[in-house]
């Protein structure tokens, strides 16, 4: 049984949600405890999550989302690290974790010959799978904050850009025929700094340019709406598809990009 969701348009919704309340907790953490306890803890739930995605025989919606909760959570303090802690500039850490997404890609055809998200049904196609989007969202965290800081386009603006960028591989899907696992993972990792730079325009500042609600009412706020796309998920199982029906023949499903590649 494959362990990943159908790709409509739900999933792109929980997604965002997903990405904009990991940027918040992160950074609400962060301030609150401290990064060296609460990178620790970021980690062991991350850690946790996993195990428990690993367990599962096929999809839970559940405990898949917590899974990329976790990661959007942690990999906001990964990414912050390099810049924060190593005083890399974001351009660099970009560049790093673009490479890094690269050579897992490399590494997950050469080993199954496939990079299809609907293959995933073995545990050692699901460790890349989850090595890949830990990667993703590295990537993004690092791109939206060297968009909003570096070239000082600020919260809101990254936030429009991203959301103009992550229509582009739609369009060229549907209108063009671009490869839909290029066009998946472009959208995929755009979803990373759409969200994150929208969080961030609310919680930051005015003198930042934001609109000062703080981390902790805006990841209070966004936990909410996710949690209320997650249980429609698994009330309605939307996401799942039915043996021997494509998702586009689900009267509840609104496909996009789904990616059914070898």
């Amino acid at each position: 049984m494959t362990k990943v969701p159908e790709i409509t348009i739900f999933f792109w919704i929980t997604k965002v949600l997903t990405t904009a309340m990991g940027e918040a907790t992160s950074d609400f953490m962060n301030a609150a405890l401290g990064p060296a306890i609460a990178v620790p803890i970021m980690l062991i739930g991350l850690t946790v999550a996993l195990k428990m995605q690993f367990k599962e025989p096929g999809y839970n919606a559940w405990t898949y989302w917590l899974v990329v909760v976790m990661v959007s959570v942690f990999g906001t303090s990964a990414a912050d690290a390099l810049h924060v802690g190593f005083g890399i500039a974001y351009a660099v850490s970009s560049t790093f974790y673009l490479i890094v997404l690269a050579v897992i890609f490399v590494l997950w055809h050469r080993s199954e010959k496939t990079l299809s998200i609907h293959s995933i049904y073995t545990r050692r196609r699901e460790k890349f799978y989850w090595a890949t989007v830990l990667a993703t969202f590295a990537l993004g965290t690092a791109s939206g904050d060297f968009t909003a800081t570096s070239l000082h386009l600020g919260y809101l603006a990254s936030g429009v850009l991203f959301a103009s960028l992550i229509a582009l591989p739609a369009v060229a899907y549907w209108r063009f025929g671009l490869n839909s696992i290029v066009t998946f993972w472009f959208a995929y990792v755009m979803t990373r700094p759409l969200g994150a730079s929208f969080a961030d325009w609310m919680d930051n500042p005015h003198h930042l340019g934001g609109l000062a609600l703080g981390t902790g009412p805006v990841a209070l706020g966004l936990t909410v709406m996710m949690l209320s796309f997650i249980a429609y998920l698994a009330i309605t199982r939307v996401d799942v598809k039915v043996k021997g029906e494509t998702p586009a023949r689900h009267p509840s499903m609104a496909p996009v990009l789904d990616v059914e590649l070898d």
